[in-house]
């Protein structure tokens, strides 16, 4: 009998239920694939922004690895919210037991509202040590530039070159998401070794575009879990986060930045 597809997040709670641990355990229910979670960090938070975070002490987080690794086929990979050095180091440790693992890292810098999520310290870490053990990383438009060094793209040409440079710190591909450009189109750049692609879809007016970067990354997981190739995967995410955007324009959560609709395929409408 063949395993049940299982995807594992290693992230942050977001207490208001739309990005982090919450929003990747949804898209990878509604995508069709068990979820587990590593919990690095507790953030009190809600639509209008952050207002307190707890990262978990390095041997919880080392624990829960080794739990789910002793026990679970996991399938594939993904890494938000990681907080600090200490956190991005003990997760390094702790996917030596995942050998072989389609790998996704999302790294988490900074929140929709603004808040930093990702201490300075961290982030030598993530470029250095995290980068090359990743089949994708999948950077928004500032933290390409952060990660860096550099100023933020403002063209497509200028976000392949940035995508260009990430590639040389180790993974095997990255895609720098352009959703925070200027244009009728949001269009994504996935860069690897031979080439590139580029994945565009029409620009939705909300406000509601909470959670947007974790559900791409978790979705790409979730399809990487069930077998797709990274481009397959990359193209079936970029189709799923525009549909929950969309159908999250009618939704009324909060009084700020709204969530997408991560459970839109279950809705009747």
């Amino acid at each position: 009998m063949a395993h049940t597809p299982i995807a594992l997040t290693i992230a942050g709670s977001d207490s208001s239920g739309g990005a982090g641990i919450q929003a990747d355990l949804k898209t990878f229910t509604a995508l069709g694939v068990y979820g587990a979670s590593v919990i690095t960090a507790i953030t009190a938070q809600n639509t209008q922004g952050v207002q307190d975070v707890f990262t978990l002490p390095a041997s919880i987080i080392s624990a829960q690895m080794t739990s789910i690794a002793d026990d679970l086929a996991v399938h594939a990979i993904k890494t938000g919210m990681l907080a600090d050095r200490a956190t991005v180091e003990t997760v390094v440790r702790g996917l030596a037991r995942f050998n072989g693992v389609p790998l996704v890292v999302d790294p988490v810098m900074v929140a929709t509202s603004g808040d930093v999520l990702l201490e300075p310290d961290a982030i030598d870490a993530v470029r250095t040590q995290l980068f090359p053990l990743a089949d994708v990383v999948t950077p928004n438009l500032r933290e390409a530039a952060r990660l860096l060094d550099a100023p933020v793209a403002t063209s497509l040409d200028e976000i392949e070159e940035q995508a260009r440079r990430l590639l040389a710190l180790g993974p095997k591909t990255v895609l720098i998401k352009g959703g925070h450009c200027q244009g009728d189109d949001a269009t994504d750049i996935l860069a690897f070794q031979s080439g590139s692609l580029r994945f565009s879809a029409p620009r939705i007016d909300t406000r509601n575009t909470h959670g947007t970067g974790c559900t791409l990354a978790a979705a790409i997981v979730a399809r990487l879990a069930v077998g797709d190739s990274v481009p397959t995967a990359v193209s079936a995410a970029k189709a799923f986060v525009w549909a929950a955007i969309d159908a999250g324009r009618t939704l009324k959560i909060g009084k700020g930045d709204g969530p997408v609709d991560h459970l839109h395929t279950t809705r009747r409408h």
